[in-house]
């Protein structure tokens, strides 16, 4: 098998490093996807509605090393591709969706520094976003031979909508001001309040003349006001992507998960009524996280009515047009279409510079299993990494034998390095994993 699309060498390297290093690679995952065709789909399709001003949200639960950070990666280029602009972060103790001590602010700040746009991936695109809305204000200033500023009131008039659209369209102003007078701490001041980084009213106010901030009270009304924004500035739609959602189940007060709770009710009755617009989450998850009757979303009533899973899809059965998409580890057949996929990776896609023939991988998948059992198949991110390193060694070792160097492969069992950090399952979670695409 081989790579659908012309690997750079740049790529190549990249992706592989990824690989070794047990990560899911920034670049390149079209390259290495297997399967779910189905899933795919149903979030492409997500992400049209959004595109037309729809709005779209999705859990997608997995076990640990069922390939969930590789899906919601995949999810962020596919909304990249179609133009719209995509945030991420990971929830963690100190960065929930609901807070009062400065958790809920942390997120959003943490997802707007890795604000992506398709010319810029990696993150950190804000500015370029701003800078593209100031710049088409000027040239409709010019046309219409009015003030800037009233053009940047003019176009972000829709914005009053919303909550905190006055001190957005002000914040706005502040950088055309900033970036006309070459006032770098101005600019800078302003995309500081957009990414939600002041934690206090005073000091915006002092910085920028504005009465409000981006609190952990409004994180929610922000994305909205986000979404709205880049819309503006001439992108389809937000995708919102949060991964580790499992942090809210690990919190040990009842009262905060279930305000974290209400919060994502919140979300979840905005996107089915059609009160949200271009705007779409993807919530990343464990099934404990989301079935656990005492701390899991189903301990929320109003969560688990709608959450609940379609009765007549059983006995094989598929229903992927509810909020939960649920993703299932490795079969065989996937992982040795994976493994094909690598080898292709290492040839840049040429079968003339493969190094191992179409046998060695099921001897590969056979020593795998044999080490480490099944197991290899749930939380296969070393026997990868394995994989990875074995066709490196052939690679720069051209006369070794590449069927007497399998069996000296060792393969460490994914559950034991799980266990080695007990205190921190999140540690575990399918950084490379399943690739289950």
């Amino acid at each position: 098998m081989t790579t659908q699309h012309p690997l750079k060498t740049r790529d190549r390297d990249a992706i592989l490093q990824a690989l070794a290093a047990g990560v899911v690679p920034r670049t390149g995952l079209a390259h290495v996807q297997v399967g779910r065709a189905g899933e795919v789909g149903a979030l492409v399709r997500d992400i049209d509605r959004i595109s037309e001003g729809g709005a779209a949200l999705r859990f997608v639960i997995g076990e640990y090393g069922a390939g969930k950070t590789f899906f919601l990666n995949l999810v962020r280029l596919l909304a990249l591709e179609r133009r719209c602009v995509t945030v991420h972060a990971d929830l963690a103790p100190d960065r929930r969706i609901h807070a009062t001590g400065g958790q809920a602010r942390g997120l959003y700040a943490e997802a707007v520094r890795n604000l992506a746009t398709r010319t810029k991936p990696e993150g950190g695109a804000l500015g370029t976003v701003v800078e593209r809305f100031v710049t088409e204000c000027v040239r409709d200033a010019e046309a219409r031979s009015v003030d800037v500023e009233a053009a940047i009131d003019a176009r972000l008039a829709p914005l009053q909508d919303h909550v905190g659209g006055y001190d957005y369209a002000a914040v706005l102003k502040a950088y055309w001001r900033g970036s006309e007078a070459g006032d770098a701490a101005l600019t800078g001041a302003a995309l500081r309040w957009l990414r939600g980084e002041y934690s206090t009213k005073t000091e915006a106010r002092q910085a920028l003349n504005v009465r409000n901030i981006i609190d952990d009270d409004g994180v929610y009304d922000s994305f909205k006001l986000l979404s709205a924004f880049v819309r503006l500035a001439g992108y389809a739609g937000l995708v919102v992507v949060f991964d580790e959602m499992v942090n809210l189940y690990k919190l040990q007060s009842a009262q905060a998960r279930n305000q974290n709770f209400e919060q994502i009710l919140r979300i979840l009755n905005d996107v089915l009524q059609g009160s949200a617009s271009g705007l779409g989450f993807v919530f990343g998850g464990t099934p404990e996280f989301l079935m656990d009757s005492r701390r899991g979303l189903y301990s929320y009533q109003a969560l688990q009515s709608r959450l609940a899973e379609n009765a007549f899809a059983t006995q094989g059965l598929v229903d992927l047009s509810g909020p939960v998409l649920r993703l299932q580890s490795l079969t065989p057949e996937d992982l040795l279409i994976l493994l094909a996929n690598i080898r292709s990776v290492f040839a840049q896609g040429d079968p003339a510079r493969h190094l191992v023939p179409d046998e060695a991988l099921p001897l590969f998948m056979r020593h795998c299993n044999g080490r480490i059992g099944e197991a290899y198949f749930r939380t296969p991110r070393n026997t990868i990494k394995a994989f990875v390193n074995y066709l490196s060694v052939l690679e720069q070792n051209p006369h070794q034998g590449w069927a007497e160097l399998i069996g000296g492969i060792d393969v460490a069992n994914d559950a034991e390095s799980a266990n080695d950090h007990a205190l921190e399952p999140e540690a575990a979670d399918d950084e490379l994993t399943a690739f289950r695409l």
